[in-house]
């Protein structure tokens, strides 16, 4: 069975922005980013849920099938953390605290690598090299299962322009930053590699689904 590159439940505006340039401790997103994920925290299957109750259907389908069949994940430094050049702070271990919630191996693409750390059931690794490289390596990991580029929004342009994508669940919220880092000007700029549908849903997102052609 193929080992798919899969992106899983992330997260646009209307305007295509997924980040802001602003970055820090205090603002991972570099934005307030509440808006772009509201849907996701409203429904029954929201793991960090802590009341019974949510919605189900469309958006609780999509949430739970976050981690179906993830066998390593992506990321890019600045998911990972704000720091930028050599790693001032070894100490840094991820915004998630000791129990992220990758389960999985995740390779964080730096030109700055440091030693691989293990928080519960996740270890992290520090990799240089191209896409491809880093590609190979995660699914090596995943040990037949798929990959999910987890993001930012640089991290999955890289791979969109090297052609490693095979499916795209982008879901977009109807509100508007004006300024930030876009994952595209539009949606259907996509259309020539990809299939694409659109399904709105009552909570007001549109769920974006591409599947390469």
């Amino acid at each position: 069975m193929q080992q798919l590159v899969r992106v899983q439940n992330f997260g646009v505006s209307r305007d295509g922005i997924a980040a802001g340039v602003d970055q820090s401790f205090d603002s991972p997103f570099g934005l307030d980013h509440q808006g772009m994920f509201a849907w996701a925290g409203a429904t029954a299957s929201w793991p960090n849920r802590t009341d019974p109750g949510g919605s189900r259907g469309l958006d609780d389908y999509f949430t739970r099938d976050f981690s179906h069949n993830i066998g390593a994940e992506i990321m890019g430094r600045n998911k990972f953390g704000p720091q930028r050049g050599p790693w001032a702070d070894l100490e840094w271990q991820g915004w998630w605290g000791d129990e992220p919630p990758f389960h999985t191996p995740v390779f964080v693409m730096t030109h700055h690598t440091r030693p691989s750390i293990t928080l519960s059931d996740t270890t992290f690794h520090f990799v240089s090299g191209e896409p491809a490289s880093v590609l190979q390596q995660a699914k090596e990991a995943a040990l037949g299962r798929d990959v999910r580029l987890g993001g930012g929004v640089t991290t999955i342009r890289e791979f969109l322009d090297a052609d490693l994508v095979d499916t795209m669940h982008v879901t977009v919220s109807p509100i508007e930053f004006g300024t930030g880092l876009k994952l595209w000007e539009s949606p259907d700029e996509l259309d020539d590699r990809f299939e694409h549908e659109v399904v709105p849903s009552r909570s007001g997102v549109e769920h974006h689904l591409f599947w390469r052609k």
